[in-house]
């Protein structure tokens, strides 16, 4: 019934959008003379903030078409590498004219960049693609909105998600990297686990973790608390509503995407409404620069998709409730996940300080359950000044982070040895 609700409110609502539409138009109209004065500015900022708090924010381009190296244009071309109903692994290739006019090598090591199943779209980590663009073959993947999934096309739950990561790893080849940011450091974890104790040839020659609740009763934050203050029957009976008529999806049971940007923005209401506040001004002030950096922010923050229900009910069990691979007790369709068995992937953790998802130590509590790993393949990292988006996104991500996985990815991309690579091809 939510989700119906949502819907009519946002339909009731066009009209008023299209009117909006046109008052922005008409107060800046260079034939209209009051459009400049300060009823005015006011009209059309009245109008500008009305539409962008009221229309649907889509899926968002990728819009990495060109990355800069050095001082140097490099072009990039998307390519949809395999596909599931649930997800696309897409490839940025460079290109290889440009890398040498960049005085760039055209062979790099290959990234899987797992994106969070949490709500946004991956588009979200354009930022990071973008920098792990400098010195690799990047891959990354691209989770479809649950509502536009077919009832035919059955179930996507934690345990499939396991599945997609190995398959796609091994869409990439023999001793790729793995970088989990956020929500997919657990099935990511147990995915290389798994692979290493089958001595899998397209098993990762790294794995990094940034902002990941592997052990989410460390350091708990709001988000953790809430996931264990409440019954597991509450998160069913309230956050699971279905997909309306006349999406795909129709009949779909999910955990709808604005519902958990709902829960993200009232973290931090204050903070938003300000940033509302101070984008009202721009517009009456007519600051085009900094009215279009909150549009730019808000057009990504604001477009989210739907997970499916067991999906999020499994994650709420198994990562926030009852912590099964932090104590050891995982089992993937009835096997047990043992990551004692990762003797060969280096790990890396990557933590913020002033992280409000994940709390320090949730991340580098893979360095406890790894243990059969030598100190020589770990790197445990902790950026003092920077937030959960901070780990992955900004000028902290691109000048203090960035470096030191691109180095780790270096390091252990050196420790495999050709034959063992041409071996696993073969």
């Amino acid at each position: 019934m939510l989700y119906s609700l949502h819907e009519l409110a946002y339909h009731s609502a066009t009209p008023f959008r299209f009117g909006a539409q046109m008052a922005r138009q008409f107060w800046t109209s260079p034939f209209n003379p009051a459009s400049e004065t300060a009823i005015g500015r006011t009209a059309f900022a009245s109008a500008g903030l009305f539409e962008s708090v009221t229309r649907r924010y889509g899926k968002p381009a990728w819009g990495v078409e060109t990355i800069t190296i050095g001082d140097k244009p490099v072009r990039t071309t998307e390519q949809v590498i395999w596909s599931s109903p649930w997800c696309r692994l897409v490839r940025f290739a460079r290109h290889l004219g440009d890398l040498k006019r960049a005085d760039k090598p055209t062979s790099a090591p290959a990234v899987l960049i797992v994106a969070p199943l949490s709500g946004h779209y991956a588009t979200l980590l354009r930022g990071t693609v973008e920098g792990f663009l400098q010195d690799h073959d990047v891959y990354v993947t691209d989770w479809v909105n649950a509502r536009q999934v077919p009832m035919l096309e059955g179930r996507f739950d934690f345990f499939d998600y396991i599945d997609h990561v190995r398959t796609m790893l091994g869409q990439i080849g023999p001793r790729a990297h793995v970088v989990g940011v956020c929500q997919p450091g657990p099935p990511v974890l147990a995915a290389c686990a798994m692979m290493a104790e089958d001595n899998d040839p397209n098993r990762p020659a790294s794995m990094t973790f940034m902002g990941s609740p592997i052990d989410a009763r460390l350091s708990p934050t709001v988000t953790n608390q809430l996931a264990e203050a409440k019954p597991f029957t509450w998160f069913r009976s309230n956050m699971i509503h279905t997909v309306p008529w006349p999406y795909p999806g129709f009949g779909r049971r999910v955990y709808p995407g604005f519902v958990q940007l709902y829960s993200f923005m009232s973290m931090n209401e204050d903070k938003h409404v300000d940033a509302h506040r101070d984008y009202f001004g721009h517009l009456v002030s007519g600051d085009g620069d900094a009215a279009e950096k909150h549009e730019a922010f808000y057009d990504e923050y604001l477009s989210v998709l739907d997970l499916t229900e067991e999906f999020y009910l499994q994650t709420i069990d198994i990562v926030f409730q009852q912590h099964l691979l932090a104590r050891g007790l995982l089992e993937h369709r009835g096997r047990k996940v043992d990551l004692t068995r990762i003797t060969d992937i280096g790990l890396m953790t990557v933590e913020g300080g002033q992280d409000d998802i994940s709390g320090v130590g949730q991340t580098q509590a893979a360095h406890t359950l790894c243990t059969g790993l030598p100190d020589a393949r770990r790197v445990l990292y902790v950026h003092p000044d920077v937030g959960h988006y901070g780990v992955f996104n900004g000028r902290r991500f691109r000048d203090d982070i960035y470096p030191r996985v691109r180095d780790f990815i270096a390091r252990n991309e050196a420790i495999v040895a050709v034959p063992e690579r041409a071996a696993a091809a073969a």
